[in-house]
């Protein structure tokens, strides 16, 4: 078994790792829109959304790398492994719904408060809410599958070829986890250019929503 990186065998596998990875990550709105949002709403600063993308994004891959392994080495099949990533993804969209519905109740009730008060609803935008979303968000990441992983990861474990298999889960990781970075400053840009003063007030309500509904489209619409 050659070491070599640049063997052309390895080239399809390896091209299909990372092709795999940047349309999984670009087609799959959920890895980049709820922190673009949360980013708007909560008037985080480009390097704040990235860094937080960054983890979420590190606990999303590292979650099905680790089970990719522990499938391989308890030998168990293709189709079982793919299963228990289906479950893992049906979790992780009701999580982002639930997360959703939750951030948008906890802003109408603040936006009813600053109402009553004469202030705008982000006067307070909360250290511990911040946290809170931060761990939620990454909870649900964790829990999210990267489900094309599976099957790109076991055809190099069949034929025992280990270090084609870090090199595909390497490069899987570093393929998402970047292209979730490249989305993300791409939204958190086009945001900050867009017209929304007059609506900023509704920021945290609109944010919740957009997540909301991206839970919904994985769930029911398998985006």
């Amino acid at each position: 078994m050659t070491m070599a990186l640049l063997d052309p065998a390895r080239a399809p596998l390896l091209a299909a790792a990372l092709s795999v990875a940047l349309l999984h990550t670009v087609v799959g709105v959920d890895h980049y829109l709820p922190f673009v949002v949360l980013g708007r709403a909560r008037k985080w600063s480009l390097a704040k959304v990235l860094g937080i993308t960054a983890a979420c994004g590190t606990g999303h891959v590292i979650g099905s790398i680790g089970l990719g392994f522990v499938g391989i080495a308890l030998g168990t099949a293709l189709g079982m492994m793919e299963w228990i990533e289906s479950v893992r993804g049906s979790l992780a969209a009701w999580g982002l719904i639930l997360f959703g519905l939750g951030y948008m109740a906890w802003s109408a009730k603040r936006l009813c408060q600053a109402t009553e008060h004469g202030l705008g609803e982000g006067h307070d935008q909360g250290s511990k809410a911040g946290s809170l979303s931060f761990w939620s968000l990454f909870v649900v990441f964790a829990l999210g599958p990267c489900e094309p992983l599976i099957p790109v990861l076991m055809v190099p474990a069949f034929d025992q070829d280990w270090w084609l298999v870090a090199q595909v889960a390497g490069l899987f990781a570093v393929s998402t986890i970047g292209t979730m970075l490249i989305m993300a400053t791409l939204g958190t840009l086009g945001l900050r250019l867009a017209p929304l003063k007059s609506v900023e007030r509704y920021g945290n309500l609109a944010a919740g929503f957009a997540i909301l509904l991206s839970g919904l489209a994985i769930q029911f619409l398998g985006i």
